[in-house]
């Protein structure tokens, strides 16, 4: 009798988005009790943005490593993801009070997910 095959990427990403939603709920919290209500706002907007981001990537893996076609507009919405990415940078350091840096660092919650993905799967992946 075969053994069931796992699906080990579907399970990965979903361990991803949950750590990415821990590291952004928690990372919001902090930095509303730390910095303020400018640094937690913009914290939450940069993660809102990494997500974003990770569910491109993902997007964009899966029609490359399908066998489909991947999308018409594909290359259009990965150079558009830097140009929003630009623009709201833009907007947060002329129009409002939210700070820059808190959304900086809130970019950074999907490689931070990644990174325990990883740690995760060294640590229990024998078993």
């Amino acid at each position: 009798m075969a053994a069931p095959e796992i699906d080990w990427f579907g399970h990965a990403i979903r361990r991803v988005s949950a750590i990415m939603l821990v590291l952004s709920l928690a990372g919001t919290l902090g930095a509303f009790a730390w910095r303020g209500w400018q640094w937690g706002t913009g914290f939450a907007l940069g993660a809102v943005i990494s997500w974003l981001n990770f569910r491109w990537l993902k997007l964009l893996t899966d029609a490359l490593g399908g066998g489909r076609r991947p999308l018409r507009g594909s290359a259009v919405v990965l150079a558009f993801r830097y140009l929003l990415l630009g623009g709201g940078a833009y907007v947060i350091l002329r129009f409002t009070s939210i700070s820059l840096p808190g959304v900086l660092t809130g970019l950074f919650v999907a490689a931070a997910a990644v990174v325990g993905e990883i740690l995760l799967e060294l640590i229990y992946g024998r078993t």
